[in-house]
C-alpha cells in the first residue's frame, strides 16, 4: 500500500522559515521523481518544486525560486522542502507527490503565513 505522509506545516510569520517532510512507503522511492504541490484557498493545485530520481536536477515554480529548496534522502525514503523568506501567498496546503499528477499523493500539510 502506497503511503506519502507529509509533516512540518504550521503557522509562521512573513519572512520566516519552515521545513516540510514527506516519508514514503509502498513503492520504490529512489526510482521516482518527486514533487511538491500546493493548493491555496479557492485556487487550483499548483506545482511548487520537483527533484529527479538522481537528485541532480531540481525545478521550481518561478515565485519560489531562490527561497525554496527541495531535497531527498533515499536512505530514509524521504522528501523535504525547505521554505525560507516566506510570503503570505505561500499560505496553502502542501502536497507530496510521486510520479506526477497521475501518480501518488499525500494527504497534505497546512502552511499558514501571517503578518
Amino acid at each position: 500500500q502506497v503511503q506519502l505522509a507529509e509533516s512540518g506545516g504550521g503557522l509562521v510569520q512573513i519572512g520566516g522559515s519552515l521545513r516540510l517532510s514527506c516519508v514514503a512507503s509502498g513503492f520504490v522511492f529512489r526510482k521516482y521523481a518527486m514533487n511538491w504541490y500546493r493548493q491555496a484557498p479557492g485556487k487550483e493545485r499548483e506545482f511548487v518544486a520537483r527533484i529527479n530520481p538522481t537528485a541532480d536536477t531540481t525545478n521550481y515554480e518561478a515565485s519560489v525560486k531562490g527561497r525554496f529548496t527541495i531535497t531527498r534522502d533515499d536512505r530514509k525514503n524521504a522528501l523535504y522542502l525547505q521554505m525560507d523568506n516566506l510570503k503570505s501567498e505561500a499560505t496553502a496546503v502542501y502536497y507530496c507527490n510521486a510520479g506526477g499528477t497521475a501518480g501518488y499523493w499525500g494527504q497534505g500539510t497546512q502552511v499558514t503565513v501571517s503578518s
